[in-house]
């Protein structure tokens, strides 16, 4: 599997958009269990607003993950607006002038992206998180990247480490942000911010794929 041209940002701006605005009333419904129910909503505004200043122009990887990180920053309001924002804008720097993403390009990426969440959340695996999502893929990209195994099964370990760090939020107690009050009671659902984050991660290795 040969690296994914920069060129085509606009197909993978689209396609997010198009994921997140899909699981839009899925995303608010996990929410609703412990939250404000307004993740969904609030994501797929975001991206939808990054669609519309995408217009019909064409764009590259960089300048398009740029695009929805920016937008995310100023349309959504709370928490998630700043760590999606800088997850984005942190994939797009690594991203910059590169004329292809490739196996390593990608990991560098995924690595900037958790750095910068992390640094910004103040959260680590195990709080209920976005991290329990990413912090996985990202391991286990990288120990498929190390273990020189192909792009393509580089991305199929980083998609089912994601998506069972997803599913591992349903056990645990949330220990930041609104439903950390709920202590306890937080158990038994998964964390919106996770299952976003799996989304997004699954929906990057099937446009890379292509």
């Amino acid at each position: 599997m040969a690296g994914f041209p920069s060129s085509r940002g606009r197909e993978v701006l689209l396609a997010l958009v198009q994921t997140i605005e899909e699981n839009k009333a899925y995303l608010s419904e996990i929410d609703g269990a412990i939250g404000d129910g307004d993740h969904g909503i609030n994501m797929a505004k975001g991206f939808r607003r990054a669609k519309e200043q995408l217009g019909e122009k064409e764009i590259n990887l960089s300048d398009g993950l740029a695009l929805i990180g920016k937008t995310l920053l100023t349309e959504i309001g709370g928490a998630m607006g700043p760590i999606y924002g800088t997850f984005f804008l942190k994939m797009s720097m690594q991203a910059k002038d590169k004329p292809e993403i490739d196996t390593v390009v990608f990991g560098q990426m995924l690595k900037a992206a958790r750095s910068g969440v992390e640094e910004l959340a103040g959260a680590k695996v195990g709080d209920k998180t976005i991290l329990d999502t990413l912090a996985p893929a990202q391991e286990s990209y990288q120990a498929a990247v190390d273990g020189n195994l192909s792009f393509e099964e580089c991305l199929a370990q980083m998609v089912e480490a994601a998506k069972m760090g997803k599913e591992s939020t349903r056990g645990l107690v949330a220990k930041l942000g609104r439903a950390s009050r709920l202590g306890e009671r937080s158990k038994g659902v998964l964390d919106a911010g996770a299952t976003s984050c799996c989304l997004i991660v699954e929906k990057f290795a099937a446009v890379l794929r292509e």
